[in-house]
């Protein structure tokens, strides 16, 4: 007998809700157990109905919203994640596999390329768009082939992560490049870059790779 995967679908676009509960209700291998948009009350809705599958709109990536994710994720044991309406963004695309998505369906595709998505991850398997799998493995390849950072910069006391920084600026990275390459937010790169200046005592990203070469050869006291 077919297992029937149930499904609740979160998202502030009643039209995208209301399509997909038409769709899906023609489909023997999913059952739709319950539809709303974001609010306070939806946390205790979602846990009470306990899908498998939760379908999001592209708002699920915000802050607040995230919040209630991780924290559905922590209530509902195995619970997979499908976000529709997205960009076509290394960033975002990243940030939601990160978060815990399976299924990432882009904001052009069709209702009907949303509810196979659905049905598709329902059947154990992960679905992104063509365009982004390299994206994906580029992300695996580089967080492996990145070769630890010495131990030069701990008695400026810096961390191992903030010793990454200063490598991959040495490769005139841009925020973005190395948020991608270490599969980290932009805003995360940002902070890090920020508390390395600030333990340097340097003023921008150039000056620390110039102050940290010299400290490891030696020829630089900074003061």
């Amino acid at each position: 007998m077919r297992k029937i995967a149930e499904v609740y679908l979160l998202a502030e676009n009643r039209l995208l809700r209301e399509a997909l509960i038409r769709l899906l209700s023609k489909r023997s291998e999913v059952r739709v157990v319950g539809a709303n948009a974001y609010s306070p009350v939806v946390h205790r809705e979602i846990t009470a109905a306990h899908p498998q599958i939760i379908v999001l709109d592209s708002s699920g990536l915000l802050s607040s919203k995230a919040t209630l994710i991780s924290s559905l994720r922590a209530a509902i044991r195995n619970l997979r994640i499908v976000m529709v309406d997205m960009e076509s963004d290394e960033e975002t695309f990243l940030a939601a596999v990160r978060a815990g998505v399976v299924g990432y369906v882009l904001k052009d595709a069709s209702a009907l390329e949303v509810a196979a998505t659905i049905c598709s991850v329902a059947a154990g398997k992960a679905v992104c768009p063509p365009s982004l799998c390299m994206v994906l493995f580029r992300s695996i390849m580089q967080q492996t082939a990145f070769s630890p950072t010495p131990d030069w910069g701990l008695d400026l006391g810096l961390s191992r992560r903030e010793q990454q920084m200063v490598e991959l600026l040495r490769l005139r990275l841009t925020n973005k490049e190395i948020a991608l390459r270490l599969s980290l937010s932009e805003q995360t790169v940002k902070n890090h870059i920020h508390h390395v200046l600030r333990k340097v005592g340097a003023s921008n990203r150039f000056d620390v790779v110039e102050f940290c070469e010299r400290r490891r050869s030696g020829t630089e006291s900074y003061v």
